[in-house]
């Protein structure tokens, strides 16, 4: 097992999750809970790589995932923040939309190869022994991606805007009490993890598996809100968390292709079981640093 090889994997297999993960950490820190990440994935995926087919050209396949994405997003948007439906439900059901939606619009790409995004030229960093081909030698998605979680940071950390959405996470009641547009935040945020989940899809069908096949997302949607809590909602954390997902995964991979002595189902299995570990004994610690209105419904009263 090349190391040089397995970090460069590593890098690849952990974007269409930080991707996802990062967008949906923004909205939790406005105080919005969407399960429905899974399904603005895979309609990424599928928007992405018809676009993409049918252009030639895969930037405007991760434009048109983040779009389509956004869109759907924004439906859950309307239904918890205008008509107060239940965020876990509206979620839940956002995901099964749009796996269906992928299927129906997928069809007719079945089998299909999609133009896929080049290496990027870094020159003389592409060049240095070793963590040149570790770490230079990527498309131009993972150093996004990575640029993304550097932004958010920034912004949550050092903007107003980023206090005023923190604030809105904390206490809905008292950001609204102070003239602040709470739903207007909320929809904001919202449209944003809609379209880095869209993102995250599109990579996955025009990068890491440049072809469409359905319910290619393979549960990668739950992982990503499961690394926002193993995160306690930081932005680094959640970078670590991808990155620690993204290796198990390309180990398990490895492992099954070396023909370790352990059944492949157990293999397959093996970063949901850890995923799942890891929540428990956030749990058993008791701290989590959840946003206090994660989840509440607003209702302005004044």
């Amino acid at each position: 097992m090349n190391p040089v090889l397995l970090v460069a994997s590593i890098m690849v297999s952990a974007t269409p999750i930080l991707l996802a993960a990062i967008g949906e950490m923004v909205v939790e820190k406005s105080g919005v809970l969407n399960l429905g990440v899974e399904g603005m994935m895979i309609t990424g995926a599928v928007v992405g790589f018809a676009i993409a087919v049918n252009t030639g050209a895969p930037g405007w396949g991760f434009l048109a995932a983040a779009c389509a994405s956004a869109a759907l997003s924004l439906s859950f948007g309307v239904l918890t923040q205008f008509l107060l439906s239940n965020q876990v439900a509206t979620g839940l059901g956002l995901t099964l939309v749009g796996l269906g939606l992928s299927s129906l619009i997928g069809k007719p790409y079945e089998g299909m190869k999609s133009p896929t995004l080049p290496k990027l030229d870094l020159g003389p960093l592409s060049d240095i022994p070793v963590l040149g081909r570790m770490l230079f030698s990527h498309d131009i998605m993972v150093y996004f991606a990575l640029a993304l979680v550097a932004g958010v940071w920034a912004f949550l950390k050092f903007t107003r805007a980023g206090l005023i959405l923190r604030a809105t996470g904390e206490s809905h009641d008292s950001a609204h009490a102070l003239g602040y547009k709470v739903v207007r935040i909320r929809l904001a945020a919202i449209a944003f993890g809609g379209a880095c989940a869209g993102l995250g899809g599109a990579y996955l069908s025009l990068v890491r598996v440049p072809q469409w096949t359905e319910g290619m997302t393979a549960g990668a949607g739950w992982i990503a809100l499961a690394i926002v809590v193993f995160a306690s909602w930081r932005p680094w954390r959640v970078a670590v968390g991808a990155y620690l997902f993204g290796g198990v995964t390309v180990l398990q991979l490895n492992l099954q292709a070396a023909g370790a002595n352990v059944p492949v189902a157990l293999l397959s299995a093996s970063p949901y079981i850890i995923t799942i570990l890891v929540l428990v004994v956030i749990s058993a610690r008791g701290h989590h640093g959840a946003p206090a209105s994660l989840g509440r419904p607003f209702h302005a009263t004044t």
